[in-house]
């Protein structure tokens, strides 16, 4: 993503230029499953997708849907079940045993067992595709009425970069190339806002609102909008990007998304990852995180500077206070500071070196 001198840009524009099949990556292979009954479970997969989509879920929330049922489609397949009416209990307390010993495959995680949250999520979209085919008479019975979920992990946020971490991390793009402002733009959006990545690509020219220094989120999580403050200083790398950068990436003014590629196209989520994961790499801050890593760091920043929690919930777009209450958990620094101060084993240290720097005088 990152490019030194005139060059880099001039490099986007022709990468912009080129056929969409030759700019990286193969197509989506095309579904495999067999649909030659009423209730097949690929034929039951496209009918509740569509229901989301009818019922305005986000196209992210129904593809990442579609990807975790067609997991389960797969396993089921090589155990030749591709009926909803061969489904059991059993078969989904086996295929959760078989999903608990799986490893992932990509990311900081690879190598490891699937979290609490992934395989949270896996059941609770079989839950939800069942109950729907019981209440459509598909099938006459909800085989995950009683599927038992697995025990919620009650872990830490990654810690967040201190102050010099973030400053290291902010200085990797090279602001001389049109590119390298467009990535610190980005960066300094991340931090000053906490906005998610899926909420940064999904961002358009008409959200920046100049006058006021806001941003508009559009269809965060849950589908809900909101207003978050930019602060000066991300506001003014935005207007320099706006000013140098966009107006050589936009081949195309009917393409609103505020942030461009090198193709002149909005970022993906998985991309503006890789991005950040490379430049974090640069900074030296190798296996922190990713771009949630710079979500973690406003918030803890803004607690300890001593924001209310729930000003910063209204900021992150958190739907239970419980959510934004973890990062209080966080903030050493306070903590630190509150234990000198009053505890009684530190007032006690703290006198000792009192008097020894008297007797040193």
């Amino acid at each position: 993503m990152h490019s030194k001198g005139a060059g880099g840009l001039l490099r986007a524009m022709r990468m912009k230029s080129r056929p969409v099949a030759l700019r990286g990556g193969a197509l989506a292979r095309p579904p495999n499953f067999t649909r030659n009954a009423p209730d097949a479970l690929a034929s039951c997969a496209d009918a509740w997708l569509e229901m989301l989509r009818g019922r305005r879920y986000s196209e992210l929330t129904v593809r990442q849907h579609e990807a975790d049922l067609r997991i389960f489609m797969a396993w089921a397949a090589e155990r030749d079940v591709t009926r909803a009416g061969e489904v059991t209990r059993p078969i989904l307390e086996a295929y959760q045993r078989w999903l608990s010993l799986c490893e992932a495959t990509s990311g900081r995680n690879k190598g490891k067992r699937l979290g609490w949250g992934t395989l949270r999520h896996r059941l609770h979209v079989l839950r939800s595709f069942f109950r729907r085919l019981t209440r459509e008479n598909v099938i006459l019975h909800n085989p995950a009425s009683e599927l038992e979920m697995p025990r919620r992990e009650r872990r830490l946020p990654v810690q967040a970069m201190t102050k010099e971490e973030l400053s290291r991390l902010l200085a990797v793009p090279n602001v001389t190339d049109p590119l390298g402002v467009r990535d610190r733009a980005m960066l300094e959006v991340f931090y000053a806002t906490g906005i998610r990545r899926a909420e940064l690509a999904s961002l358009e020219l008409t959200d920046v609102g100049t006058e006021r220094g806001t941003l508009t989120v559009r269809h965060g999580k849950g589908g809900k909008d909101r207003v978050v403050p930019l602060g000066p200083r991300a506001l003014g790398w935005i207007q320099r990007y706006l000013g140098e950068t966009r107006p050589h990436l936009s081949g195309d003014a009917r393409v609103m998304a505020l942030f461009l590629t090198g193709y002149g196209e909005a970022f993906s989520p998985s991309v503006l990852s890789h991005a950040v994961t490379s430049w974090m790499r640069v900074a030296g801050l190798s296996g922190r995180g990713s771009c949630h890593l710079l979500r973690h760091t406003c918030a803890t920043h803004m607690l300890e500077g001593g924001a209310d929690v729930r000003y910063v919930q209204q900021l992150l777009g958190h739907e239970s206070l419980d959510t934004t209450a973890i990062y209080t958990q966080v903030t050493i620094n306070r903590l630190i500071e509150v234990h000198t101060r009053c505890h009684p084993s530190a007032q006690v240290e703290n006198a000792a070196s009192v008097a020894a720097e008297k007797l040193a005088v």
